[in-house]
């Protein structure tokens, strides 16, 4: 069996419920994730070789939990993926926030520790928020900045996932990151 039509079968059973086939597919995967992960982290100071393989663990853990899973092609498991590593970092940039301030959150392992600076941490939640009011206005514009910005995805990786042509992505992109620009500066000028 080639390796498109094993992970094309591994997803369709993984979205009818075969969790074991997501233990299958994971280290099929697992450098796609790391590029993933790496692409989320890109910001982050040299030497993050640790928090990439936190995120890409946490990612595979959400995805293992997950109920209703309906992704039946690659280019739909790393949509998923990347949603799900968008909501660990905004998860993390909110904590770092909460402790920043005190409020008793509780100490973390050294893995868990450092997903991202805490330099970032607004930066995130700021990018998300906007995204959020994005994705509301214009749900292909949202998803493109989504794909392109926290998966890593090249202009025709999501051209493929979105059926769209090419050009069609790279218009949304540059009109995504302006508007995102905008509005987060609009919302606090010292942000991004």
């Amino acid at each position: 069996m080639s390796r498109p039509v094993q992970i094309t079968q591994l997803l369709a059973e993984w979205s009818a419920g075969n969790r074991a086939a997501l233990d299958t597919l994971v280290p099929i995967l697992y450098d796609e994730l790391r590029r993933l992960a790496s692409n989320y982290m890109r910001s982050e100071r040299s030497n993050h070789l640790l928090q990439t393989t936190a995120l890409v663990h946490e990612a595979y853990l959400r995805l293992v939990g997950r109920e209703n899973v309906n992704c039946h092609t690659r280019a739909g498991f790393f949509t998923v993926a990347a949603q799900v590593m968008r909501h660990i970092l905004v998860d993390d940039a909110r904590s770092r926030k909460r402790a920043k301030r005190g409020d008793g959150v509780p100490s973390l392992s050294l893995e868990e520790a450092a997903l991202i600076s805490d330099d970032r941490a607004e930066e995130i939640i700021a990018i998300h928020s906007a995204l959020d009011s994005l994705t509301g206005l214009d749900p292909r514009k949202g998803k493109v900045f989504e794909l392109r910005y926290f998966g890593g995805m090249s202009v025709e990786e999501v051209a493929g996932v979105l059926g769209v042509s090419p050009v069609t992505i790279a218009r949304d992109w540059r009109m995504a990151k302006v508007w995102l620009r905008r509005e987060i500066t609009s919302r606090a000028p010292h942000a991004i």
